[in-house]
């Protein structure tokens, strides 16, 4: 049996380690779904998301899903049969976004870039002239790049813009209701730091007018969820058990990063990032994602030539009990992927990252 109490440094793509007060948070008592105090518990996580997601939108609630319950939640409450879907895809989770738009019915006019890349908006916006919904991560976790959301948005149209903000919320800038998101997702393992178990979710008027009435899933429906956190009229209609523990700790874990200040908080995950990156460099190594766009709270680094990557992580693991990330797809063993956020975005964890970093290169 392993040892329960193994500790971790986790430095990979997520989940991240956690905010302390948010692991405080999952001992509380666990209290009935629908008991008041629960209630307002819900109720001021709502409004903290709507605080890190940067909307006013009513519909802004935690969703009893992983990050990829809100990607799946996203498409099937905007699309169906025959609806035209564009969406950019400059990494994995851009064409997972594909493969869910395709199982909700859509006609997928996928944009590829070159990983590594941002999105090209002009390209993204010039695909199809009257799309349902335009699509695109802003913080593509498989190669760190950051896109610029806010020209989607500009030139949106009529379409809806969809927006995966797993690897942003929480740490770097997010303007949803500025930047014209109408639909967005994100996760709490990453910059929230938060374990994993929760979809941060907020939909617009506008998309929310616009919905699927009748979507295929009827747990992932928006009118429904709607209902249960009282987004339409104040009365709440029973949906589903919530997670009423995971809400305890993502309401715990916003309150710490909103007492910080959003705006510092972010400036630590930038400070974090630029620190990784140029101490990288400093080693002699390459940085994979292109300069300008590279995310700061994952760091996507080349292999160097003659490193086995698999080796230098299982050092790590085995020395350090330190978790970085491998590439994905034709860049498994050739990239690894260095995260830093929620509380390890920090100085110290930099340091200690390019120390053991170095040591495993040389002796793995």
């Amino acid at each position: 049996m392993p040892d329960i109490l193994t500790s971790r440094f986790l430095f990979g793509p997520g989940p991240s380690n956690c905010y302390p007060e948010a692991m405080a948070a999952l001992a509380y008592p666990v209290l009935g779904h629908l008991d008041p105090v629960f209630i307002e518990r819900l109720d001021r996580t709502c409004e903290g998301l709507r605080a890190v997601w940067g909307t006013s939108n009513a519909r802004t609630l935690p969703l009893s899903a992983t990050g990829s319950g809100g990607m799946e939640a996203a498409f099937v409450n905007t699309v169906s049969d025959g609806d035209v879907a564009v969406i950019a895809v400059n990494g994995l989770f851009g064409a997972r976004m594909c493969e869910v738009a395709r199982r909700c019915g859509a006609t997928v006019v996928r944009v590829d870039h070159e990983w590594g890349q941002p999105v090209d908006a002009d390209r993204v916006l010039s695909a199809h002239p009257n799309p349902k919904v335009i699509a695109a991560v802003h913080a593509e976790t498989s190669v760190g790049v950051l896109s610029d959301i806010a020209a989607l948005g500009a030139g949106k149209g009529d379409a809806l813009l969809i927006t995966d903000a797993v690897t942003s919320i929480g740490g770097l800038e997010l303007l949803a209701d500025d930047w014209g998101i109408d639909v967005g997702y994100a996760g709490t393992q990453k910059c929230l730091g938060v374990p994993p178990g929760l979809s941060p979710f907020t939909v617009s008027d506008r998309a929310f007018e616009q919905r699927v009435t009748d979507p295929r899933s009827w747990y992932l429906d928006i009118g429904l969820l709607g209902g249960y956190v009282g987004a339409a009229s104040g009365a709440r209609t029973y949906h589903h058990t919530a997670p009423v523990t995971m809400i305890a700790g993502l309401e715990a874990a916003l309150d710490r990063i909103l007492a910080e200040g959003l705006d510092v908080v972010q400036a630590r995950h930038r400070a974090a990032g630029a620190a990784l990156q140029s101490g990288l460099q400093e080693m002699g190594l390459e940085l994979f994602a292109a300069e300008g766009a590279r995310l700061p709270s994952l760091t996507t680094v080349k292999v160097p030539d003659g490193v086995n990557s698999s080796a230098v992580r299982s050092y790590l693991l085995e020395n350090f009990s330190m978790e970085i990330g491998s590439g994905v797809g034709e860049f498994a063993d050739t990239v690894w992927r260095i995260g830093m956020m929620g509380p390890n975005a920090n100085s110290a964890s930099v340091t200690l990252v390019l120390g053991a970093l170095k040591e495993a290169i040389d002796k793995a």
